[in-house]
């Protein structure tokens, strides 16, 4: 490790959580308010929860949207902050993936699973201490690739980046891909 990489790490250690769990709050806020700007002036309820030690179908069934995702139940996926978007008859679900350590394929790998299985419509996989080896496999080797998911026609893409502790929410310069 080089000084700069050695400086690097040191002052994540110091700028950081002790636990994962104490990003949950702020991120739950921060996909609130982008779920509300978002679907402003809409007919529909807005819920966002803090799940990460509940399975995600109990989650589901007691909001009353499992029936939109039957495929869900009995897969034991815990997701750490779960958006819903419910109207008359249907629900769209959000998922943000926190981790205070830097991203690496691990990490895609899991969310990318679950996506897969579930198909929000959209995911966010964020780290308060960066992009980590993730930055080299989406920007250097161009494997922006590894963050499609959806079924059908519309192909979706999960969003990583920087959690900014300082400003309590997502540093938009660091997500890939681009929004």
């Amino acid at each position: 490790m080089n000084l700069g990489q050695n400086w690097q790490r040191n002052w994540v250690m110091a700028n950081n959580v002790a636990k994962e769990v104490e990003l949950y709050a702020e991120m739950t806020v921060w996909l609130d308010t982008y779920l509300k700007d978002k679907y402003k002036g809409k007919k529909c309820k807005i819920i966002v929860v803090d799940c990460h030690s509940v399975y995600l179908d109990s989650v589901l069934e007691k909001y009353g949207i499992i029936k939109y995702y039957p495929q869900v139940v009995g897969l034991k996926i815990e997701i750490d902050v779960l958006g819903m978007v419910i109207w008359d008859n249907k629900a769209e679900i959000y998922f943000i993936e926190a981790k205070k350590t830097q991203l690496n394929l691990q990490n895609l790998g899991q969310l990318q699973i679950y996506c897969k299985l579930c198909d929000p419509e959209e995911a966010y996989l964020l780290s308060s201490a960066g992009l980590g080896s993730l930055d080299k496999v989406l920007k250097i080797l161009n494997r922006e690739d590894l963050l499609d998911f959806g079924s059908g026609k519309k192909i979706k893409k999960i969003k990583v980046g920087r959690w900014d502790l300082s400003k309590h929410s997502l540093d938009n310069h660091s997500v890939i891909p681009k929004i």
